[in-house]
């Protein structure tokens, strides 16, 4: 989940190589650092600087300012701390015994623990408590003994070196690494975890991600697994992991938008949520463009030959996209009337379900780097190609917000949920967007499977158009509200959320949003489970909040809710407005809509409930602590 920048060319790299780290924070920032080197034009070799601060980006950017650094060759880092503490010590990059060669790490080595020990045996000593300062003294100790057979101190010995060390690494990660008798050399490599370089002018970069070039360049080339860069001054040379040359032409990298402005809002989460209604008119403009309830309704790129074969869905996600997956869930099998599981992507490579043909495996990160997810839907892959049965169907589709990213490159098929991008960690606007995919997939399927009406079909349709609306209005309401009342709740140590039926993963969601920014311990519950244990906990200091929406399990959540109340918990409600709703103490309204889209609405109030509460605390909502936008790591 780390962050990675580096650049080699003709200007001053510590600047740039802060610019580009401010767009990578949303990876890490437990701590952050940077090594140049100079070139002195006395010596044919270069002296290495580096400048390590604890926290922030901003604390590194203050201390390049009093102690400032040269060079044209530098890498830079901002981390998420997997290894030891977030201290100044832990801080990339990590450098190797004789102090000349640095080195950044995204990922985790997972035989850290066995190299360790075999350099300690060769007297080599470690300062830090991370995987990754491994790297460089085992690189350190192979340009060692090349030198010592007579090698030229180059960057083609630095390259020689990496590829060398790879072979030893086990584990998810990328790296770049320069060292300081190879003043014009900056070697990259990856694996499993993303790593695109930029092809500038009369300069060349790497990045965690294509964000980070924005104003530097837009022509790209991700580096695919197991592949290693040497970039110098004159250009790129590319290598498979055999070592040989590989020519890849670099594209132009897409997006609607690749830097984002907070404009007048306080908070980037803020910001974000004011625009879902923007989020759904352009999924609705992009996807769902007729009022025709046919299969061609929903402007998918998935044939109806594909959606004709699939006899049952698996879906794997983690967090928010989870959420989202269990909305999907409900829906492609109540109202499509299609079998569908949800799996957490951390546990289905260790219990995967049994293997059964005319399966599609949907794989959801708003990220596309989700590795976690990655890793279950290659491995669901490997498994399904183990088969040897002409007659055995296996399809996979990914749902993400970045066309640029892995899970998008190995798809076979795509759903672009258009959302623009994120800035804020916790995730708003593309959890909406996740949503709205699902429900194009169930229109989709409802139609080709014929298992609901065109009347059904066209009224879903319609009710979904009616939706961008609605939520103007109801963020409009529920800011004013949530910010009147986040005081009461800033002393708060536990919330309970409760819902029912489709309105379950919104409780969830809506206490993972509570504890990720406000550090209040919250937690969803279907909500005639409440009595099953939870309910113990009530008293007047642990708030309810309960998801009501008028539809099969309306009455059951209302007496659910009278449950919490008889116990004295101050009981919030998210429903329509009308004589029921008088049992709640306070009220998140919604309009009176269909229970099928009723999640793209009551997430709202929960989404500006918990930014008020963390805004309210004086809590940096946007870059919450331990907490990192892409989950880069298993």
């Amino acid at each position: 989940m780390c962050g990675i920048f580096g650049v080699i060319g003709s200007r001053e790299s510590s600047s740039l190589i802060l610019d580009g780290l401010r767009r990578l924070e949303y990876r890490g920032y437990d701590s952050a650092g940077l090594a140049t080197i100079q070139y002195s034009r006395n010596n044919q070799f270069g002296e290495l600087f580096t400048r390590k601060s604890k926290g922030k980006l901003i604390n590194l950017s203050n201390l390049l300012q009093k102690k400032p650094i040269q060079g044209h060759l530098g890498i830079g880092h901002t981390r998420w701390a997997t290894h030891g503490k977030p201290n100044e010590t832990n801080a990339h990059p990590h450098l190797d015994f004789s102090g000349q060669i640095a080195v950044v790490q995204n990922g985790i080595i997972e035989n850290y623990r066995d190299l360790s020990k075999s350099l300690q045996l060769k007297g080599i000593k470690l300062i830090s408590e991370t995987d990754t300062e491994i790297i460089p003294q085992l690189i350190g100790l192979e340009i060692e003994n090349m030198l010592g057979k007579g090698l030229l101190a180059n960057g083609k010995t630095l390259l020689s070196a990496v590829q060398k060390v790879l072979t030893l690494l086990d584990g998810t990660y990328s790296i770049a690494v320069i060292w300081s008798k190879a003043p014009d050399a900056l070697v990259v490599a990856r694996s499993q975890a993303p790593l695109v370089l930029g092809f500038g002018e009369g300069e060349f970069f790497c990045a965690s991600d294509t964000p980070a070039l924005v104003g530097f360049t837009r022509t790209v080339l991700p580096l695919e697994d197991n592949e290693v860069a040497l970039l110098t001054p004159l250009g790129i040379e590319l290598y498979d992991e055999n070592g040989n040359r590989q020519r890849r032409a670099p594209s132009l990298f897409k997006g609607t938008e690749l830097f984002a402005d907070k404009k007048s809002f306080r908070h980037f989460m803020l910001k974000e949520i004011y625009e879902q209604p923007e989020t759904a008119q352009l999924w609705i403009d992009r996807y769902l463009p007729s009022d025709s309830p046919s299969e061609n309704s929903v402007a998918f790129p998935i044939t109806k030959s594909l959606v004709e074969k699939i006899d049952q869905i698996q879906i794997i996600a983690c967090g928010t996209s989870r959420h989202a997956a269990m909305v999907g869930a409900y829906l492609l099998e109540q109202f499509a009337g299609v079998r569908t599981n949800v799996y957490f992507a951390s546990e289905f490579r260790y219990s995967p379900p049994p293997v059964s043909s005319n399966t599609l495996t949907i794989g959801v990160s708003q990220s596309g780097e989700t590795a976690d997810t990655l890793a279950a839907l290659r491995m669901e892959k490997e498994r399904r190609d183990l088969i040897e049965d002409s007659n055995f169907s296996f399809h996979q589709l990914g749902i993400t917000n970045r066309l640029d990213s892995s899970l998008a490159r190995e798809m076979d098929n795509v759903i672009d949920i258009g959302s623009g991008i994120e800035i804020g960690v916790a995730a708003t606007k593309t959890f909406l967007g996740q949503m709205l995919a699902f429900y194009g997939l169930t229109l989709l399927f409802a139609s080709n499977k014929q298992k609901r009406s065109t009347k059904e079909i066209l009224e879903l349709s319609n009710d979904l158009r009616l939706v961008p609306k609605q939520l103007v209005d109801l963020i409009k309401k529920h800011d004013a509200l949530s910010k009147e009342i986040a005081h009461m709740f800033v002393e708060t140590k536990d919330v309970i959320f409760l819902g029912r039926g489709i309105n379950y993963p919104i409780a969830l969601e809506g206490a993972l949003k509570l504890k990720e920014i406000s550090y209040i311990h919250a937690q969803g519950y279907p909500a005639g489970e409440l009595k099953h244990g939870p309910i113990a906990l009530l008293d007047q200091h642990v708030p309810v909040i309960s998801i009501a929406v008028p539809g099969v399990v309306y009455e059951k959540v209302l007496s659910n809710s009278q449950e919490a109340k008889a116990r004295d918990a101050r009981l919030i409600g998210v429903a329509p407005n009308g004589s029921e709703s008088a049992i709640f103490d306070e009220l998140f309204s919604i309009p009176k809509v269909s229970e099928w889209i009723s999640p793209l609405l009551t997430v709202i109030p929960l989404q500006l409930f918990s930014y008020h509460i963390a805004a309210h605390k004086g809590l940096d909502v946007d870059q919450p602590r331990n907490l990192a936008k892409s989950v880069t790591v298993e």
